[in-house]
């Protein structure tokens, strides 16, 4: 049985950081995908950073030079940086792993997502 714990959401002012952690209980997978989402109500779902199998990072255009994703396998942690904050940054904030290694950019890859988590930016 797999569970992604999150933890680290929060209220910040703009230009401010926040570190988000994801643990995976019970994940056995390697070379999958692994990512950080977002949405705020009435858009849909986007992909704010991914790992590939290979271990290749991708950013949104909006988070590129900001955010940096990052993994500890022998936590089985996920882990999101959040630098230089922005008002428009604000959202629910949704981990994901996916059983895949490939097309990670795409929300309907993941098998696993968490409950998620609110990140607000004043």
């Amino acid at each position: 049985h797999v569970q992604l714990v999150e933890s680290g959401g929060g209220s910040v002012q703009a230009g401010g950081s926040l570190r988000l952690s994801c643990q995976a209980v019970g994940w056995t997978y390697r070379r999958n995908c692994i990512a950080w989402f977002r949405q705020v109500p009435g858009k849909e779902r986007e992909g704010v950073a991914t790992i590939d199998g290979d271990g290749r990072t991708n950013y949104a255009d909006s988070v590129k030079g900001r955010f940096t994703i990052s993994q500890d396998n022998a936590k089985n942690t996920l882990y999101l940086q959040m630098n230089s904050l922005k008002p428009e940054d604000t959202g629910m904030y949704y981990c994901a792993a996916s059983t895949a290694g490939d097309w990670c950019r795409r929300a309907e890859v993941y098998n696993y997502w968490d409950q998620g988590t609110q990140v607000t930016v004043s």
